[in-house]
């Protein structure tokens, strides 16, 4: 008998807990998604979706492999120390690499001179890097307008909260179109903050490597270079 009781009792709880993590799971999309309103809907959840988007694309071409490929240095050094620099000047001509780039800029003008040749180098890096750092400035731009987005929401969810009350005459107002509206305006406000969150995260995490990188760049070539000949690339 009280083997059965415990077999019962537990299918009881095991049921309430499936209805729990239901109700939980509906209760969550509801509150943040369904009760945002029209700006939730098809403003602030598509920018989240695009921040997200803009992220894993930086992420996948703006990394080390893609800007200063660790290949690509030991190649210069060892090119540099065996004195091919000329065949090297050739292979990173249609590089497209900031490291290659900036290789190409700164042998191309060995010829001319040490510090002609350091100008380069700084002039090829820092385009590359005002390109790189002009991509992201989109992050940088949503994270910067989804509060004020947010915002706007939640001063249309007060108006429309007031507008409530107002209608009403003086009776109270009904709790359920009340607390949409006020649900409006905290819901807003909550995917505004947190895509500004995301998205400026993101941005200052991408510039830090961009400017890691060119710094590294620059650094690397102007060494290859201050050890290499001018006249084995001058000959080219």
């Amino acid at each position: 008998m009280s083997g059965w009781v415990l077999a019962e009792a537990s299918e009881l709880s095991s049921a309430l807990a499936g209805d729990t993590q239901g109700i939980s799971s509906v209760s969550v999309f509801k509150h943040f998604i369904v009760d945002g309103g029209p700006i939730t809907w098809f403003v602030l959840i598509p920018l989240s979706v695009v921040t997200v988007a803009l992220a894993v694309h930086y992420l996948l071409t703006i990394r080390r492999g893609t800007q200063a490929p660790e290949r690509l240095a030991r190649m210069l050094a060892g090119a540099s120390r065996s004195g091919q620099m000329t065949q090297m000047a050739e292979r990173v001509r249609q590089d497209e690499t900031m490291l290659g780039q900036a290789a190409y800029a700164g042998l191309s003008q060995l010829g001319a001179g040490r510090e002609a040749a350091r100008s380069a180098i700084e002039e090829a890096v820092e385009e590359r890097a005002t390109k790189l750092l002009r991509k992201i400035e989109y992050l940088n731009v949503i994270g910067n307008i989804s509060p004020m987005i947010g915002l706007l929401g939640t001063v249309y969810g007060m108006i429309q909260a007031f507008s409530t009350i107002r209608i009403s005459e003086g009776a109270m107002p009904k709790a359920d179109e009340l607390a949409g509206d006020i649900a409006v305006a905290m819901v807003t406000t909550f995917w505004g903050i947190l895509i500004a969150i995301l998205a400026l995260s993101a941005f200052a995490l991408f510039r830090n490597r961009i400017n890691t990188y060119a710094t590294e760049t620059v650094k690397l070539v102007d060494g290859v270079v201050a050890m290499t000949k001018p006249l084995a690339v001058a000959s080219s």
